[in-house]
């Protein structure tokens, strides 16, 4: 086992990367769509916990509600919030969204640009 740091928040963790089948990530039950999309959409490597049960709950919530078309279908405090007269875009938003901009936003989910 090594110490390593979740690559979407940063939080040290130990990872079993040798040994993956007994790596503590492998406790997490993940839906199949959440495992595809960090396999396909992502760049990230090792991610703690906390971070794959957070990208399970984004699936599932993905799986009921599409992105919004519109700006009238984004909602305050779910797709974005306001901060200093500016629109800050949630995990959510950019998870719905489905692809990196690669513009280096503040809660990508890809892991493309930390």
């Amino acid at each position: 086992m090594k110490t390593e740091k979740c690559t979407h928040c940063h939080t040290p963790i130990l990872c079993n990367v040798d040994d993956i089948s007994n790596c503590d990530c492998q406790k997490v039950e993940l839906l199949d769509e959440t495992v595809q999309f960090l396999y396909e959409k992502t760049q990230h490597d090792c991610l703690c916990n906390d971070c794959l049960k957070k990208f399970d709950e984004l699936t599932k919530f993905s799986l009921t509600n599409k992105f919004p078309k519109r700006p009238t279908e984004m909602v305050e405090g779910l797709h974005f919030y306001m901060e200093n007269g500016y629109f800050v875009f949630t995990e959510l938003y950019h998870y719905l969204k489905g692809r990196c901009c690669k513009n280096g936003c503040r809660h990508c989910v890809y892991g493309i640009h930390k």
